[in-house]
């Protein structure tokens, strides 16, 4: 009697589950697979670089909402920081001017500045509308939000000759963050969403490649991780294979035999500086793939290249 009991019971649980067993059995070893990485993680920030397509096409732009929202209801602290690249351009060319890119910085005149201005901190709110939309408490800021990042011009060297600088304009390097801003909303459960703007000792605007405000962020907040949403899979050798398990001294020859070069120089570079100012890791995901970001945190499988420092 008490076999057929249970038989009854399971055949009715079987009737009322919609996932199929073999299908629950798939979901509920990704939940406890998570477990581990939540205690972790709990009450660490890592500083996350917003780009690419997850910020264009609609569901992974709602995707990675709900992945920054659920992250923080776990306890895990996210800094978000974004470009804004390709709006960039759309809105220079609807002005009639042309973007132009050195060693993958953007010159900046007076007017583009402006430009770079007005789309950022419409991206912005964007970002923090969305976040919002699903249950999170974000807020928008500039490095001027309090003069928290402070910087300078940037000159960038000639690579063909020596001695010689280039002037890109309003493009800036940070000179320093203060970090009090973001710790303060961390405590009372803000989510901050930073456009990469910095401000000058006279107040003047400086447009800061975002890959290295995300860097530079995650060394002053001792971040736990830099990650690094992108539209490719991640660090492609000259074969177009994927490469991670990266060591720093690894990531140095890439960069002498020229393997790391164009737009992906700043990017690597910010990473690259992170890992050697003491974040544990930094992770170049493929934003193009739906909820990379939780994948990439809460599972056994990443979805893109760890660079981590050199084991001793």
């Amino acid at each position: 009697m008490a076999s057929l009991a249970i038989e009854s019971r399971n055949r009715a649980i079987k009737e009322k589950m919609s996932l199929s067993p073999s299908s629950a059995k798939d979901k509920a070893k990704i939940l406890a697979e998570a477990l581990p990485y939540i205690q972790r993680f709990h009450g660490k920030t890592i500083v996350i670089k917003y780009g690419g397509n997850a910020m264009i096409e609609d569901n992974l732009k709602q995707g990675f909402a709900r992945d920054v929202v659920l992250l923080k209801l776990v306890g895990i602290n996210p800094v978000i920081v974004h470009g804004g690249g390709p709006q960039i351009n759309d809105m220079l060319k609807r002005v009639g001017k042309q973007g132009a890119f050195i060693q993958g910085m953007r010159v900046t005149d007076a007017e583009t500045m402006d430009v770079v201005e007005m789309v950022l901190g419409l991206i912005n709110k964007e970002i923090v509308n969305l976040i919002n939309q699903h249950g999170g408490l974000a807020v928008g800021l500039t490095g001027k939000d309090g003069s928290f990042m402070r910087a300078k011009k940037m000159l960038m060297q000639d690579r063909e000759t020596v001695d010689k600088w280039i002037d890109l304009g309003q493009v800036g390097e940070i000179d320093s963050i203060n970090p009090a801003l973001i710790e303060l909303l961390e405590t009372r459960n803000f989510i901050p969403v930073i456009a990469p703007i910095g401000v000058g000792k006279n107040g003047e605007s400086y447009n800061i490649n975002a890959d290295l405000v995300a860097g530079e962020l995650a060394r002053v907040l001792n971040a736990e991780k830099l990650i690094l949403l992108t539209n490719t899979r991640g660090v492609l050798d000259k074969d177009g294979n994927l490469l991670t398990g990266l060591t720093t001294q690894r990531v140095d020859e890439l960069f002498a035999n020229g393997t790391i070069s164009g737009g992906m120089i700043p990017k690597i570079g910010s990473a690259l500086d992170a890992v050697k100012s003491g974040v544990k890791s930094c992770h170049i995901i493929d934003g193009r793939v739906e909820h990379g970001l939780l994948l990439e945190v809460l599972t056994d499988e990443g979805v893109g290249t760890l660079i981590k420092a050199n084991q001793l």
